[in-house]
C-alpha cells in the first residue's frame, strides 16, 4: 500500500454512517482498525482517515459543522461516477457542478467542480481531472 504525504484524518461522530456515506458515493477501504473505530478509505489516488471521537486528537469543542474554515479538495477521473453516486443517494450538494477560474503563476485555470458536505459537515471538493 503506498500513502500519500498528507492524508486528513476526520473525526466523525459514527463510523457506520460516516463510512456508508464515503462508500456510497465511490470511496473503497484501503483497511480498517475496526476496534478503534477507524477506516482508511480511498478514491483513485485521493486518500483520507475517518475515526470515531475518541477526544485523543480533539484541540477544542467539536460542533455539527466539523472543518469550519475548510474544504477538501479531491481531483478524480472518474468525476461524473462520484456526481451519480451523490444524486442516486440523494445526499444533497452543497454546490452543484459549476466551471471556476483560478489564476496560478500567471496561467488561468478552469476547473469544472463540485462540493459536497459529509455526514459531520466536512466540505469536500470534487475536481474533474
Amino acid at each position: 500500500m503506498r500513502f500519500n504525504k498528507l492524508i486528513p484524518e476526520l473525526s466523525v461522530t459514527n463510523i457506520d454512517k460516516s463510512k456508508e456515506f464515503y462508500l456510497n458515493i465511490g470511496f473503497k477501504i484501503g483497511y480498517e482498525r475496526k476496534e478503534d473505530k477507524f477506516c482508511f478509505l480511498e478514491l483513485e489516488e485521493n486518500q483520507i482517515m475517518i475515526e470515531e471521537i475518541n477526544d485523543h486528537w480533539n484541540t477544542g469543542t467539536l460542533e455539527y459543522p466539523f472543518g469550519r474554515g475548510i474544504n477538501i479538495s479531491m481531483e478524480i477521473k472518474d468525476f461524473y461516477t462520484v456526481y451519480n453516486n451523490i444524486k442516486k443517494n440523494k445526499y444533497p450538494l452543497f454546490k452543484d457542478i459549476m466551471k471556476s477560474k483560478y489564476e496560478v503563476a500567471g496561467n488561468i485555470y478552469i476547473d469544472e467542480e463540485f462540493l459536497i458536505q459529509d455526514p459531520n459537515g466536512y466540505l469536500l471538493r470534487f475536481t474533474k481531472e
